[in-house]
């Protein structure tokens, strides 16, 4: 038995990159949630924007271009989901059901109207995807014994996309932690009442976190579609929205503990596609089918309540109603 193979470079690199579209919309909710609105719709919207990022990434050969519909179309749901439970305070979580199956359904219909391939994009080549980058002097210290293959191999020869969400991780903390807007959004999802009372606009600070969950969810769709695969397909982002809503109960809507969380969830789904690497540290077989499930199942545990007491923002779930 080989219990070091269970992190082998490959697999670890591969952690990386299925952890990416995790991550950002783990943060994605982060920013909604403590301000106060449950957006179960992370699902539709990163669905929505994988499709609309390869379909204009596809027809303009631009990927610049599919990033930029991709969360155009995904901040168009926020906008619905916004209006919904923040203007006309309707309930969050039957607003984000409703996304889910909106964009389930719609991005099927559209895809078979636009290129009749059965529901999914053309293949994407060339300026059409994001490329892996290789990062200065990546060659150079391949050779160094330990530092250099991580460095050339884990940390190297990702999309730029991957950097972003990383880089999203401090800008988050910095942002929500160290500025005066963080705490407005913080103070929102925690007693609304009192941040009216101060003379912010809760209505606006809802809207601008929704926002921003709409934009990270955008960057988390296209990634899918044109940097971790080549094109769109039905249903692509498979329940990867809602494993990013146990991540961010898991991390207790903090963003440090949020890129821990969803390396975790990224690393079992990496494991999952090296059954053999599996079976060479155990020393027996593992059925494909279970390894397939074990995100699921951890998914399942954090939402039973298994990992420690979560506490959600206080005025979470709730809308706001300006007293006269």
């Amino acid at each position: 038995m080989n219990f070091l193979a269970l992190f082998d470079l490959s697999v670890l690199d591969s952690t990386v990159r299925l952890a990416t579209p995790l991550l950002l919309a783990c943060l994605a909710g982060l920013f909604s949630e403590r301000a106060g609105i449950f957006d179960i719709g992370l699902e539709g919207k990163m669905l929505f924007a994988a499709f609309f990022s390869a379909a204009v990434a596809a027809m303009t050969g631009s990927v610049w271009m599919g990033l930029l519909a991709g969360i155009a179309a995904s901040m168009a749901l926020s906008g619905i989901h916004g209006l919904a439970s923040i203007t006309f305070r309707g309930n969050q979580l039957i607003s984000g059901v409703a996304i889910n199956f909106l964009a389930a359904g719609l991005t099927v219909l559209i895809a078979q109207d636009w290129f009749q391939q059965g529901g999914r994009t053309p293949s994407l080549i060339g300026g059409g995807r994001f490329e892996p980058i290789t990062l200065p002097f990546a060659e150079a210290l391949r050779g160094v014994p330990f530092v250099g293959p991580i460095y050339a191999e884990l940390i190297s020869g990702h999309s730029i996309l991957v950097y972003v969400a990383l880089l999203a991780v401090p800008g988050t903390w910095w942002l929500l932690f160290r500025t005066r807007f963080g705490l407005r959004l913080r103070a929102v999802g925690e007693n609304p009442a009192a941040v009216d009372t101060a003379g912010v606009s809760v209505v606006g600070l809802r809207f601008v976190a929704v926002g921003i969950c709409g934009m990270l969810c955008g960057i988390a769709g296209a990634y899918l579609a044109t940097g971790l695969q080549a094109g769109f397909v039905k249903d692509m982002t498979a329940g990867r929205g809602f494993i990013a809503l146990a991540a961010l109960i898991f991390a207790k809507w903090r963003p440090w503990h949020a890129l821990w969380a969803t390396l975790l969830f990224g690393y079992l789904q990496a494991i999952a596609l090296r059954p053999d690497i599996i079976e060479g540290a155990l020393g027996f077989r593992v059925q494909v089918q279970l390894l397939d499930a074990l995100p699921y199942i951890l998914t399942v545990v954090i939402l039973a309540g298994f990992v420690g007491k979560a506490i959600p923002p206080r005025a979470g779930g709730e809308p706001y109603v300006k007293e006269r």
